[in-house]
């Protein structure tokens, strides 16, 4: 068995935060085939939580820690766990990038427990006043470059998530990603000043989709040749396959369900049946087996919260879509202030959207124009009817028919102008929900024409003075 490493997440400042996962691990390894000492396990210690830390300088530390294992094969496994997830990918985009100064230690497998791989919605929260006195009573900074990485549709985790997208398939030259995250929040671990702690479709801390490495990016832009008026035409990419499974009643963190806590039971065979993949074939048919579990898992989806004295809460767990949507122009510059809506039916509107489907929306603090969108998938794709779990002859919702098809509108401010925008749409043959999958993240690229008039430059032969500081429009140039 080569070396594991396991890395923490953000804010962590004890080893203890690993439990007894590393241990169970180890005891378990032999069972399973895998030969796994405890010399072969380390623990990563990070600083997370100091302001001045950013995540290039956490790749370079790691990358320097990782030289001074002297590892006899030159390569390790790792498992990792939140922010530990996305620190780790940047290695291995550093690693690729620039070999010239970084290890050419081998990942041959990279199991990610709860990553933030688009970052968490809670990010916002750990940057605002009450983050910080939080942090300062625990008497460390709450690492705000760091949190910067993590907000959702942050430039950093977009740029990584991208290259991904668009790059190869890791599995066909022999390394090996997996995806484990929990289902549902610690209902014990609510904070009343923020209900992102309790959000379905979501481990309390992740957004299920926001963890999950199988996904898309969609662009809305005009056609090729320029002609379509203002009709923007869809293109979509999806990413290479990655194993992904869902860790029924686990949530983030903490001591009862967290996801290396009291899961560590199904958390640990989930990870060593990672560990024993060994070829591409060995991969294909793990992600197949937890794509049918994950299946399983969603149709037992109603979760009945118990509420003392009163009826229980009912919670129908939905897969969701997490939709980051970017507004720009051709030339690069993005649309501040335009307004983006979704539409559905024919003729399209947004009236017709199904009742409940925006789940929450997001800006980016440093890029206003970059905005999350979470949706219940099975609400715009359509659902049966939901019946109670204690008496199926109860409803708890009823079927739910799809709005098909769904659409993209924009309305951007400057409508007039030497330099201006027009209003656009998607394309009516265009079904946005083609670029939605359930439980995983799509970034859709909005691309405007941009309309620059024939005044903004023009040439005369006149050369008498002439003024023309109120320029006359003209036609908008080809």
């Amino acid at each position: 068995m080569t070396t594991l490493v396991f890395v923490h997440g953000w804010s962590v400042t004890s080893t203890a935060t690993y439990g007894q996962l590393p241990r169970q691990l180890q005891q378990q390894a032999a069972a399973a085939g895998l030969a796994l000492t405890l010399a072969d396990i380390w623990l990563s210690e990070y600083v997370s939580f100091d302001d001045a830390v950013t995540m290039p300088d956490l790749v370079r530390a790691f990358d320097h820690a990782l030289r001074d294992l002297h590892l006899l094969d030159a390569s390790f496994a790792c498992v990792t766990h939140s922010t530990g997830g996305p620190v780790v990918r940047e290695w291995l985009r550093a690693q690729s990038d620039m070999p010239g100064t970084h290890s050419t230690i081998r990942l041959s497998h990279l199991v990610m427990l709860a990553p933030a791989n688009f970052g968490s919605a809670l990010a916002q929260l750990g940057k605002s006043t009450l983050g910080r006195l939080k942090a300062w009573f625990a008497g460390v900074d709450p690492g705000q470059r760091i949190l910067d990485w993590l907000e959702l549709g942050s430039a950093a985790s977009l740029s990584l998530n991208l290259d991904h997208i668009h790059g190869d398939d890791p599995a066909q030259r022999g390394q090996y990603l997996f995806v484990l995250t929990g289902d549902r929040p610690d209902r014990t671990l609510y904070d009343h000043l923020n209900s992102y702690t309790g959000e379905d479709g979501s481990d309390g801390v992740v957004r299920i989709a926001a963890a999950n490495l199988n996904a898309r990016h969609a662009v809305l832009s005009p056609p090729a040749g320029g002609s379509g008026g203002d009709i923007l035409a869809l293109n979509l990419s999806h990413g290479p396959r990655c194993a992904f499974k869902l860790i029924a009643g686990a949530a983030h963190s903490g001591d009862e369900l967290g996801i290396m806590a009291s899961a560590a039971p199904a958390t640990t065979q989930a990870i060593l049946r990672c560990l024993q993949v060994r070829s591409a074939n060995d991969y294909g048919a793990l992600c197949d087996a937890f794509e049918h579990e994950n299946d399983a898992r969603d149709a037992d989806k109603v979760e009945l919260e118990p509420a003392g004295l009163f009826a229980p809460r009912v919670h129908i767990h939905d897969p969701r879509s997490l939709l980051i949507v970017r507004l720009g122009d051709e030339a690069g510059e993005p649309l501040t202030g335009a307004g983006f809506l979704l539409t559905a039916g024919t003729p399209a509107s947004p009236d017709l959207l199904p009742e409940g489907f925006m789940l929450d929306r997001q800006a980016n603090s440093k890029q206003r124009t970059t905005i999350s969108l979470f949706l219940d998938h099975s609400l715009l794709a359509g659902d049966d009817r939901v019946a109670d779990p204690r008496n199926s002859r109860k409803t708890l919702r009823p079927a739910v028919a799809s709005r098909q098809p769904y659409g993209a509108s924009v309305q951007p401010l400057d409508l007039g102008g030497l330099v201006h925008h027009a209003l656009a749409q998607s394309a009516a043959g265009d079904d946005l929900l083609a670029i939605l999958g359930p439980h995983q993240t799509t970034v859709l690229d909005v691309v405007l024409p941009r309309k620059i008039h024939e005044g903004v430059f023009r040439l005369t032969r006149n050369l008498a003075p002439e003024d023309f500081s109120e320029p006359v429009a003209g036609p908008v140039i080809g």
